[in-house]
């Protein structure tokens, strides 16, 4: 490995905002409120600081450690604590890879939204005309525009994974710009990284900042908060919010890709890290509960204006068949009349059977939406909606660029430093190896602006991290904790800092983390066992709504080989160690035979 002359960040501040823009990401704006909504509001937050306490900090810490002494990528940091522990640092890699391949597809979606934001009248307003041009188009009525937009327009969606229609030409365009702008800011390695990361790790606060001041503005937003702040614990009770706040804060900070590592190889060796660990941790958990109040602000204002449009063609209905005056019924007065109507008129009213909605506002807060259904639907909705709705449209939409950007640098850091580690491959410049690895991960990502690349998207986000980061951080947690050894790890520790680990440290390290990984991994191997054959979700344009299927026999294969081949580079680099020793062994013994006889 080629160890010497490494790159450092200029200040401890570049390093600690690299650490929040790559844990500051994505999965904060639309998996935590998500989990917050289907977990009782404020009473999610108890197992989430929990497990931020047991789990989140304590491996954190651990992974700055690591990369911080061996000064090593996660291949060669892994392979200087034991030869044979060579394959975790790989297996990171692969995940990596796998991240980095669908991961820009989210930004390119991005690109697309915030391009088409600069018009007179957003596109997923209002539903486009049919070919004919006598109407809207009938999937978008169907449908509803947002989805029309999202589904139709951004991805020109296939009806499954088994049909393909080629390339999207736009996004493909825009899935290009995104690679071009992640090369722009890591093409001179750590040093570009550390100026952009000024940016991009800011910028989403000041958004987040003025959507907050937004959005306690608009009308129903209260709703929202109080259903958020609301607390229901009982849900305390079931195992799945537990687990599920587990797996947020695993996933949120990061841990198991070998970003950590690589961004903490690049600190000074008497670098502060345990304090820049609990710093980051926090602004990463506080992150996420202040982008929950903003998106439950939204989604307060969205349930509110859906509910009262719900109660005036409810009034509608009611003026029209009761042959009443405008006046006589309001959206305050609905329910009201409606009981008073069925009591004077029960066999006119016996008419409106099925034609009456059911509006409720609870069940308009309760509808739990996540991932790219939150983000580029549900906000969408909200935001057209919204006065001056085009500048909501390009902050939003720019934020998303910075979070998604912001952990790309993470992503594709975590692949390049450790190749950079070997000095076959560290006499190419860093501008030509970083361009090479980006030109690589684009040409294997065309295929997620395909038709059918949401439906390969779901895949990989689906199986292509989710098991081999558990697996991974619990080899890497056992690893120190038993192999390496806590007494040697503590004098690493020492030797770095000036003193050593406190005892809740060591006993989350040894005991503590290693349990709640290994509940975690067993979670999803019974999951994943009992859940049946493998599904998606496909898009009905006759119905204008999503159905689940399940994936047929080579997206099952697929999968399995998702799964397999980062796990098992940790046996198979290990086997090939082991039958390299002891080749080298026997050729040493012969030789030593050799010598004995001629002597």
């Amino acid at each position: 490995m080629a160890k010497d002359a490494r790159d450092n960040w200029e200040n401890p501040m570049q390093f600690v905002l690299a650490c929040v823009s790559y844990a500051v990401g994505l999965g904060n704006v639309w998996r935590f409120p998500y989990l917050c909504q289907m977990h009782g509001g404020g009473g999610f937050l108890i197992p989430y600081l929990l497990m931020l306490v047991l789990e989140g900090v304590p491996l954190f810490y651990l992974e700055l450690a690591i990369g911080q002494k061996m000064r090593l990528g996660s291949i060669g940091a892994w392979t200087a604590i034991s030869p044979y522990l060579g394959g975790l640092g790989l297996a990171s890699v692969v995940t990596s890879l796998y991240l980095c391949l669908y991961y820009n597809i989210i930004n390119a979606w991005s690109f697309w939204y915030l391009f088409h934001s600069f018009q007179s009248v957003l596109p997923w307003a209002a539903c486009p005309l049919n070919a004919n041009r006598t109407g809207p188009s009938e999937e978008c009525e169907r449908a509803t525009p947002t989805q029309y937009f999202f589904y139709r327009e951004t991805l020109n969606i296939s009806p499954s994974i088994e049909e393909n229609g080629g390339i999207h030409t736009g996004q493909a365009l825009c899935f290009l710009l995104a690679w071009v702008i992640t090369y722009l800011f890591i093409v001179r390695g750590v040093k570009s990284t550390g100026k952009v990361v000024y940016f991009t790790a800011t910028f989403p606060y000041v958004v987040l900042f003025i959507y907050l001041i937004r959005g306690f503005t608009l009308h129903g937003a209260i709703n929202g908060i109080k259903y958020m702040f609301t607390p229901k614990m009982e849900e305390l009770a079931n195992p799945t919010t537990w687990i599920n706040a587990a797996t947020q804060i695993f996933f949120s900070l990061g841990l198991g890709f070998g970003s950590l590592i690589a961004f903490a190889s690049y600190n000074q060796y008497h670098n502060n890290f345990e304090r820049q660990a609990i710093i980051v941790s926090l602004i990463n958990s506080g992150t996420s509960i202040f982008s929950s109040v903003v998106t439950f602000a939204i989604y307060g204002f969205k349930a509110t204006v859906n509910y009262e449009n719900c109660l005036e063609r409810t009034r509608i209905l009611l003026l029209n068949t009761f042959s009443l005056s405008e006046d006589s019924i309001t959206i305050d007065n609905v329910f009201e009349r409606i009981v008073e109507l069925n009591t004077t008129h029960p066999e006119q009213f016996a008419e409106l059977n099925g034609k009456l909605e059911d509006c409720n506002l609870e069940s308009e807060l309760s509808t739990a939406v996540e991932g790219t259904g939150l983000a580029f639907i549900v906000y969408s909705e909200a935001i057209k909606n919204m006065p001056l709705s085009q500048l909501w449209s390009v902050l939003y939409f720019i934020m998303l660029l910075m979070l998604g950007m912001g952990s790309m640098l993470g992503n594709i850091t975590a692949i390049i430093t450790p190749l950079r580690d070997f000095k076959v491959l560290s006499c190419i410049s860093t501008e030509v190896f970083n361009g090479i690895v980006c030109f690589i991960c684009l040409l294997l990502g065309l295929g997620f602006t395909t038709t059918s690349g949401n439906y390969w998207f779901t895949m990989f986000n689906d199986y292509g991290a989710t098991f081999s980061l558990l697996f991974i951080v619990l080899i890497e947690v056992i690893t120190v904790s038993y192999i390496y050894g806590i007494k040697r790890f503590e004098r690493d520790i020492e030797d770095m800092l000036g003193h050593r680990p406190n005892w809740y440290w060591k006993i989350m390290w040894a005991g503590v983390s290693p349990l709640l990984l290994i509940g975690l991994f067993l979670f999803y191997i019974i999951n994943y066992i009992q859940g049946g054959t493998p599904t998606y979700q496909a898009w009905n344009k006759d119905l204008g709504k999503s159905e689940q299927i399940e994936y047929p026999l080579f997206g099952q294969a697929f999968i399995g080989l998702l799964l397999a081949s980062s796990v098992s580079c940790v046996p198979l680099t290990a086997l090939y160690v082991f039958c390299q020793r002891r080749k080298h062994a026997q050729r040493h013994m012969q030789q030593h035979t050799v010598n004995t006889v001629a002597a």
